[in-house]
């Protein structure tokens, strides 16, 4: 696994909550950070000037960083070119991305939708998207979890996350009734007994996760409700929400534009979008 964790640096607000999140997650599991801001491809004139602003914000970040974690190693680097594409490629080194929701400067325009949420869906590890400081420590990390590979993933990711943390995990899964709201009053016992056994095969799959992490606090939930919904309820008492960049079951959705999107779009604590290794993305 790689040892850096990439910052995206623009000196907005919420990239400054995603250097702050990302060195205390460097810290915790002993980590380097990397720095970098992308200066866009402007006119000659112009892009002198993002070069010299994007030198003051890594210099305010790489200080920011060093407050909060003073142990952890910090590299800053500018790049030209664009940000999608810088960040997408130094993601294949990296042990994960951490951006702000949104951006200015080299990264404008980022708000959910563009730069973040392009980064989550092509970048080759974990990307962590973060809006603002964290006022309040929960002591959970939540997980969309189906027993897919990409929500197996999302757990072995959530399970670190919460053992450097000394936190708990929270494994939601979520399922929808297929029948229509007119109807399913007369369907009633067949979408019990079907959401009994839906639940039953959840709580199973989580299973295997406790016994090989006894030092980690598993819990599961089943929710009869869409997967976004599921999660950004969870997310009230969360640190970290964690979502597989596709799955299957209850999370069939899970194809970033629909499930992870949403996730990204309506959960307010930072969410992480995790793929496995070597994935091929479009």
């Amino acid at each position: 696994m790689a040892e850096q964790i990439l910052v995206g640096v623009d000196g907005s607000v919420p990239a400054a909550a995603a250097v702050e999140w990302a060195a205390g997650d460097a810290r915790r599991r002993g980590r380097s950070l990397h720095l970098v801001y992308v200066a866009e491809l402007w006119p000659l004139s112009l892009g002198e000037a993002d070069v010299e602003y994007g030198g003051e914000a890594l210099r305010a970040a790489a200080e920011r960083a060093r407050e909060v974690a003073p142990d952890v190693e910090v590299t800053t680097e500018a790049r030209r070119g664009n940000a999608i594409e810088q960040l997408t490629i130094g993601s294949a080194a990296a042990d994960s991305v951490v951006l702000g929701s949104r951006g200015r400067g080299g990264f404008t325009g980022m708000l959910l939708g563009s730069v973040s949420t392009a980064v989550a869906a092509h970048a080759a590890g974990p990307v962590v998207v973060v809006r603002g400081p964290a006022e309040t420590r929960h002591g959970r990390v939540v997980v969309g979890y189906d027993g897919s590979e990409w929500s197996r993933t999302a757990m072995e990711y959530a399970v670190d996350q919460a053992r450097a943390r000394q936190a708990g995990v929270l494994a939601v899964s979520a399922w929808q009734a297929p029948i229509s709201e007119p109807y399913a009053a007369a369907y009633s016992g067949v979408l019990d007994s079907a959401f009994d056994q839906q639940r039953r095969r959840a709580h199973e799959a989580v299973a295997p996760w406790r016994e090989a992490n006894p030092d980690v606090e598993i819990t599961d939930e089943q929710v009869c409700a869409h997967p976004v919904a599921a999660l950004r309820d969870a997310s009230a008492s969360a640190d970290l929400v964690v979502v597989g960049s596709r799955g299957m079951g209850g999370f069939s959705a899970a194809v970033l534009g629909s499930v992870s999107r949403g996730v990204l779009h309506h959960v307010g604590c930072p969410v992480a979008v995790v793929r496995p290794r070597g994935e091929r993305t479009p």
